[in-house]
């Protein structure tokens, strides 16, 4: 029985946005790449308010610069949507704080996943939130 793409690719970018290291990036992706799914990550961090636009961003480039993606309206769109959501589920946490983590990206088919890993806090005082958005192209 085939996993719905929905949950393939939810998993693979919430399993890229925990990865580590860049060596643990690599390995997942070598993984990810033989079931058919496609996975990118960023790292990110910065004051939240001002964050929002910068992780839909930084979000939108992996996924082009990774091949995830083309270079078209409709795609960019799905990303900047899927990220979005993602972004407005780690908001209540995050208002008036400072954020740092890792932007996990997957696509399967077609179905785009962006999922945020990030701690969330002042100091050493930290919360830990995951945010995840999907959208079919």
């Amino acid at each position: 029985m085939e996993i719905p793409g929905s949950r393939a690719a939810s998993r693979s970018a919430l399993y890229m946005a925990l990865t580590q290291n860049r060596e643990e990036e690599k390995a997942l992706k070598e993984q990810m790449l033989n079931q058919g799914i496609q996975v990118a990550a960023v790292d990110y961090g910065g004051e939240f308010i001002v964050s929002v636009t910068k992780v839909i961003e930084r979000s939108v480039v992996a996924a082009k610069r990774e091949g995830l993606i083309s270079d078209s309206h409709v795609e960019e769109g799905a990303v900047a949507g899927a990220a979005r959501e993602a972004v407005s589920q780690v908001m209540p946490k995050a208002l008036g704080l400072n954020v740092g983590g890792k932007i996990g990206i997957a696509r399967y088919k077609d179905h785009i996943c962006v999922a945020l890993f990030f701690g969330i806090g002042l100091l050493h005082l930290n919360e830990v939130a995951v945010g995840l958005g999907h959208r079919v192209v």
